[in-house]
């Protein structure tokens, strides 16, 4: 069986983001601009024409599944400046009616279960978050950033011992776009 000397990976690049390589990866785009360090040693990263191409020699397994999250990473990032990701939560209540606020880079969840002290859950980073009736909608060009703002939130309002078939009050992730 024969190694492979050179694993090359390609991503197109849109025609209306702009890709910089250099200390890290900037993307720019009609959503806005983002940017990401990549320190893995045995990648090299170029731009070639309208192509990121990702290239990695003597490969080991690391090697390998490094080169598939880098691309997989570049290509949320083009994905987050041309059409944004936007997480939808659903507000749900059985026994106390819950009231969700947001100030600044908090979402204040009151009235949880009865509690007389509020829940807070953290806004990570460029991520913004609406509250509309019973619907939270979180939107942002970095998937982790909101992906992580949605995780803040159902684990802010996570029951702890009480029945969770009886007990299923919280904020759910209801779909992602």
């Amino acid at each position: 069986m024969a190694l492979a000397a050179v694993i090359t990976e390609e991503l197109t690049i849109p025609e209306n983001v702009e890709v910089t390589i250099g200390d890290e990866v900037v993307v720019k785009g009609p959503q806005g601009e983002t940017s990401r360090k990549f320190k893995y040693p045995n990648i090299s990263m170029k731009k070639e024409n309208n192509k990121v191409i990702l290239e990695t020699r003597f490969p080991k397994k690391k090697d390998k599944s490094m080169i598939g999250t880098t691309r997989s990473h570049i290509n949320n990032m083009i994905t987050g400046v041309t059409d944004g990701f936007t997480y939808h939560m659903k507000i749900v209540f059985a026994h106390f009616p819950m009231t969700v606020k947001v100030s600044g880079d908090k979402v204040t969840i009151e009235n949880f279960l009865g509690e007389r002290n509020p829940r807070k859950a953290d806004v990570v980073g460029s991520a913004k978050v609406q509250v509309k009736g019973d619907e939270v909608t979180i939107t942002g060009i970095n998937k982790e950033d909101v992906g992580q703002t949605m995780a803040n939130l159902e684990q802010a309002t996570k029951i702890k011992g009480r029945d969770p078939r009886v007990f299923q009050d919280g904020i759910y992730l209801v779909s992602k776009e």
